[in-house]
């Protein structure tokens, strides 16, 4: 693992203050709707339509309570954990978010150091604005996710950069077809990618520390940030009046079929939610599953994750389960655990750490949700994170 760069002064002084006001992840929240501006922390925020998914993501886990051990020792007890064969730190890392570079200069490569920091994966979308190969010396334990199988040419191609690269974790986003309705989008003024106007001017005037921090700071020290490991293989500018069409509307099992004998490393699918799909990715030899809906971006009222996660562990065998979808506490972390994944991530909590801190507000994102899920050990009686099983969930009254 990489040591994580030494914290410049100012940065330091931030993570003093972080430690001082911010107590847990939700309090990420407030502090990056104060610094981003309206349309762009709305866009993080935000689902589809009437955020049904969403917040069904969050109730899932208050549903769900949890049955302690006690007169148990452990003193002996760590939240590291073993996935496709490294030991992580914590069983939960980042989830890929398209958007990073928005909350912070650099900001995927602010991400993943983070993450290896704490020995746990990050996963770089492909429109991410930093290349994944600088990702990769950063954070040699980042995963890769992909939008689209439809060209296979592509799909080669990338898949050898990817090994170049030393990536191990090939991630297949499954779960957008088409983008879904956000209106939400239309109604504060964003776009992705950004679309210059006035409103967007106006928007970012307000909130100088983002203009002077992020926006400016991006242009004068780096230009104009592209896209540098998109589909469609053309750097394109993030900000732009049109992007060139990325067709996702015709995957087929045929294609992860082909995926699969072409990328040696591990292949995981994400955004799959009904047990009779992951069965058939299983048989595609798939090595694992992301169960997620995309966090309420999607298809609005589909079913929350924990909930699909349940019903598929215990119907769908030989697969490594995993989750993506309303954790935000350590006790979520167990509940999802108990539920049949064995490991969970999360996106808009460190989008916020990092739009609020940048790289310390990640760290201290990550030092609050280990040392929450370290103390909820204890309280459950267990000494590892693989020890939590169905027998410590209960359905709420």
């Amino acid at each position: 693992m990489t040591p994580p760069p030494r914290p410049a002064h100012g940065e330091a002084r931030r993570s003093a203050r972080l430690e001082q006001r911010v107590l847990s992840l939700a309090d990420f929240e407030a502090a990056a709707r104060r610094r981003l501006p309206r349309s762009i922390f709305g866009y993080v925020q935000g689902g589809v339509e009437d955020n049904l998914t969403r917040e069904a993501n969050r109730e899932a886990f208050v549903r769900r309570r949890l049955m302690p051990g006690t007169m148990k020792d452990v003193s002996g007890r760590s939240t590291a954990i073993e996935l496709f064969g490294r030991t992580h730190g914590v069983p939960f890392g980042i989830a890929p978010m398209g958007g990073a570079a928005l909350a912070w200069r650099g900001g995927d490569l602010a991400l993943a150091a983070a993450a290896d920091a704490f020995g746990a994966p990050f996963i770089l979308t492909a429109s991410s604005t930093v290349r994944l190969e600088e990702v990769a010396r950063v954070a040699p334990g980042a995963w890769f996710e992909i939008h689209t199988l439809s060209d296979r040419d592509r799909l080669a191609a990338m898949a050898d950069r990817l090994e170049r690269a030393g990536i191990e974790v090939l991630v297949v986003m499954a779960d957008v077809p088409v983008l879904g309705n956000r209106e939400n989008n239309q109604r504060i003024g964003f776009t992705m990618p950004p679309k210059p106007s006035l409103r967007l001017m106006l928007d970012g005037l307000g909130h100088p520390r983002w203009v002077l921090g992020t926006a400016a700071a991006t242009l004068v020290r780096d230009g104009m940030p592209h896209f540098e490991n998109a589909d469609h293989g053309i750097r394109a500018p993030m900000i732009a009046r049109s992007q060139p069409p990325m067709v996702r509307d015709r995957p087929s099992l045929e294609d992860l079929a082909f995926l699969r004998r072409r990328w040696k490393g591990r292949l995981v699918v994400k955004g799959v939610l009904d047990p009779a799909d992951a069965a058939r990715a299983r048989d595609a030899g798939v090595d694992g599953l992301i169960v997620s809906n995309h966090g309420g971006r999607q298809l609005d009222g589909a079913v929350a994750s924990l909930d699909a996660l349940e019903e598929m562990a215990a119907s769908v065998s030989g697969l490594t389960l995993m989750l993506d979808g309303g954790v935000r506490r350590g006790t979520d972390v167990l509940k999802a655990l108990a539920c049949g994944a064995r490991f969970v991530f999360l996106g808009r909590p460190f989008m916020f750490a990092l739009a609020a801190a940048g790289g310390a507000g990640v760290r201290h994102a990550f030092s609050i949700l280990k040392a929450e899920t370290a103390r909820d050990m204890a309280m459950m009686g267990i000494n590892r994170p693989e020890e939590m099983a169905a027998r410590h969930i209960r359905a709420a009254p």
